[in-house]
């Protein structure tokens, strides 16, 4: 089962990752748990500093922006690591800002 958090303060912007990851686990039958953090304690602790943040099995794999709905469905199916700034698997630490 994979692990999905959403990190964020609760704005609009947030609660619409939140519906877009729900909506990608129901249409694509995946077994997936979600979780909302809004507490900004356990969102500083992920390194994250741009909201919303998408986390995956306890990787940040977005951050700052919602991915469409084919970016959501890579990501959350992927075996490996990916990220949405479509360097998936890559060694470089800064390519395109948006991943750790």
């Amino acid at each position: 089962m994979k692990k999905i958090k959403v990190l964020g303060s609760g704005c609009s912007t947030c609660n619409q990752l939140v519906d877009a990851v729900k909506s990608v686990i129901s249409k694509e039958g995946l077994n997936a748990v979600v979780e909302k953090v809004e507490d900004l304690q356990k969102i500083m602790a992920y390194n994250v500093m741009t909201t919303p943040a998408l986390v995956v099995d306890e990787k940040v794999v977005c951050k700052g922006r919602i991915p469409s709905y084919d970016e959501l469905k890579e990501l959350l199916t992927a075996s490996s690591s990916g990220c949405c700034c479509g360097t998936h698997g890559s060694k470089e630490k800064s390519h395109g800002g948006c991943c750790s």
